[in-house]
């Protein structure tokens, strides 16, 4: 079920402390979100190789009554765009929201069209307002938050994952949330675009987090992010596709001379010219 009345009155009054125009729920379009999910599904396939998901590690079945907070580690500039990739696939249904950089937000003022809002925790107000920002969204019961929990990039193998305080914090302002580990990595296999591979862990349900002391919540949240992470690594070592699903795919081979020989042979034996440089899924 949906928020109950006082928390939500909560949440509201939360949000109340910034002005209209900088409540994210004010200022997402659809239609500029659906004109990025568009540039970056090109951007991806003509960048990368692949988007794969971990067979284990579909999305799980969500109340649709109430929000959701998919917390991840934060390993490269991608993720920006694997955020957005996935919350069209599997989330296209919710209002999806993401966290940025306060200062890029600044900059970058459009950003926030697309549902990125504003943090900067290194200050008491910025905490405040990253905190008023997401009561603004998670007060509407279709909304999900993506939020990159290491608060800045760290290494796909680097332990403890050192989740940052605001992930424990969300909790305790929407214990009627949805709370969903979502781990991350990128490689490279046998083409010559990079591989993202990504993992959902099973939802946990915020009212029995909320009843956690802060730090104990925020341990018990990355200690799920981590064997979530650490399963998804063993897959990945393997270079095996089998493994995982494909979300998309971009253009194979590896490019230049080496893909015109390629094609020149293939003629020459009366063979199809396949661009792919070794295996692919199969």
């Amino acid at each position: 079920m949906g928020a109950d009345d006082e928390t939500r009155k909560r949440l509201e009054r939360l949000a109340a402390r910034l002005p209209e125009g900088k409540r994210p729920t004010r200022r997402r379009k659809p239609r500029v979100v659906n004109f990025f999910v568009r540039y970056f599904d090109r951007y991806y396939r003509r960048h990368m190789n692949a988007l794969r998901l971990a067979k284990w590690g579909a999305p799980p079945v969500l109340a649709d009554d109430v929000p959701v907070v998919l917390y991840t580690n934060h390993p490269a500039w991608w993720d920006a765009a694997v955020y957005i990739l996935l919350a069209d696939r599997h989330f296209g249904a919710r209002q999806n929201y993401a966290p940025i950089d306060a200062d890029m937000l600044e900059k970058y003022g459009f950003f926030g069209r697309m549902g990125a809002y504003g943090v900067d925790l290194e200050s008491r107000k910025g905490a405040q307002d990253f905190l008023a920002a997401s009561a603004d969204i998670l007060a509407h019961d279709d909304a999900a938050i993506w939020v990159a929990a290491q608060g800045r990039f760290m290494d796909v193998r680097a332990r403890p994952l050192d989740l940052k305080p605001g992930i424990s914090r969300l909790v305790e302002i929407a214990p009627h949330a949805q709370y969903v580990p979502v781990a991350i990595e990128y490689g490279f296999w046998e083409q010559r675009g990079g591989e993202a591979f990504v993992a959902y862990g099973e939802a946990m349900s915020g009212s029995e987090l909320a009843g956690m002391e802060r730090e104990a919540r925020r341990l018990h949240l990355e200690d799920r992010l981590t064997r979530i992470a650490d399963r998804l690594s063993e897959d990945v070592i393997t270079r095996d596709p089998a493994r995982f699903d494909s979300l998309l795919e971009g253009k194979a081979g590896v490019g230049g001379i080496f893909d015109f020989t390629k094609r020149i042979l293939a003629r020459l034996k009366g063979q199809r010219y396949d661009p792919a440089h070794g295996r692919r899924d199969g």
